[in-house]
């Protein structure tokens, strides 16, 4: 929906707890302003890394890397994995608390030609589609860690553009580390979603 005014979420509004954050996150909006564009999509798949999870980066006590996810919830936390792409992520507790929330997965909407660019690929369902291919779609890196989410800046939140379908939960992907704990939350029947069928249902 092209040229739609998106109003930007208040910190407010985002739940203090890492599981509620990454539930209520699906729906709501990511806007990317880069060179005078805009680039938004609907987030559709998060993943919840909350207090005191072996999984997440704050397990281990706060480092200069990890230092975004100790701030007060809404700020982003970006950091390169396997040497390939970049995670965007969203601080999610009160300060000096490290937990955070994975966005896993986008429905475009706007600046589509340019997520297409950055993305190298015309196929609409897979431009942000998965952690890493969000990540590139909305040509995040750490010029980013540590943004505002809930301020006027190259990133942001936003409230939701139309109603958000029936909500799903299942374990998390791709994890060793505490691999039973169902906190995926995603929307469910959106073809946008990664993840297996048998992850989805």
């Amino acid at each position: 929906m092209p040229g739609r005014r998106i109003r930007r979420l208040r910190r407010s509004e985002l739940p203090i707890d890492t599981t509620e954050l990454a539930r209520y996150l699906i729906g709501k909006t990511l806007v990317r302003e880069l060179d005078g564009a805009r680039m938004t999509g609907r987030i559709v798949e998060t993943e919840a890394y909350v207090i005191g999870d072996a999984a997440g980066h704050a397990f281990r006590g706060r480092t200069q890397r990890n230092e975004v996810l100790f701030w007060e919830r809404g700020h982003a936390y970006v950091y390169f994995i396997y040497g390939v792409h970049y995670m965007l992520n969203v601080s999610s507790e009160t300060p000096g608390i490290g937990a955070g929330v994975l966005l896993r997965a986008l429905e475009p909407f706007e600046g589509i030609e340019l997520m297409q660019r950055n993305r190298g690929t015309t196929a609409l369902r897979e431009l942000a589609r998965g952690p890493g291919r969000l990540a590139y779609a909305l040509r995040v890196d750490p010029s980013l860690n540590g943004v505002d989410l809930c301020a006027a800046g190259p990133l942001w939140l936003g409230a939701e553009m139309h109603p958000v379908g029936r909500i799903g939960k299942s374990t998390r992907i791709g994890l060793t580390l505490e691999a039973h704990r169902v906190l995926r939350f995603y929307e469910r029947g959106n073809v946008f979603v990664s993840g297996s069928k048998r992850l989805n249902q």
